[in-house]
């Protein structure tokens, strides 16, 4: 009989996938996928800001590795690559565009809870004397 699958299971394969999808530069680029359009590797990495060459490449073998993203490789010169979401990732876009959205709708209250957290408390002056 075949493990259950839980990502909170140390072990578990699904951990792994898990931390894949939730990594900030696979967010990223797969967000960046959403609206069905293939990509260049050029066109992703000038879209995502402070993302290394290294790092883009990196996300995106990972992401075609786990079925989530498809590369196709046009013989040009210079070669013409270019990425989009496979069936499988495009069941992510839902998830995606929800978290977005969510981000968009909550930052100021999280900047708020965020600012309040860093304001150390003022001085009781009755106890400072």
């Amino acid at each position: 009989m075949k493990e259950p699958v839980d990502p909170y299971a140390r072990g578990c394969p699904s951990r792994e996938l898990l931390d894949r999808i939730g990594d900030k530069w696979t967010v990223l680029v797969l967000g960046e996928l959403t609206d069905g359009l293939p990509r260049r590797f050029s066109a992703l990495r000038d879209r995502l800001a402070g993302v290394s060459e290294k790092m883009l490449t990196q996300t995106l073998r990972h992401l075609e590795r786990d079925g989530l993203v498809t590369r196709t490789l046009y013989p040009t010169v210079p070669p013409k690559v270019e990425y989009r979401l496979t069936p499988l990732g495009d069941t992510l876009r839902e998830p995606l565009r929800a978290l977005r959205q969510w981000t968009v709708d909550h930052m100021a209250e999280v900047d708020a809870a965020r600012t309040a957290y860093d304001t150390p408390p003022p001085v009781d002056a009755a106890r400072a004397e």
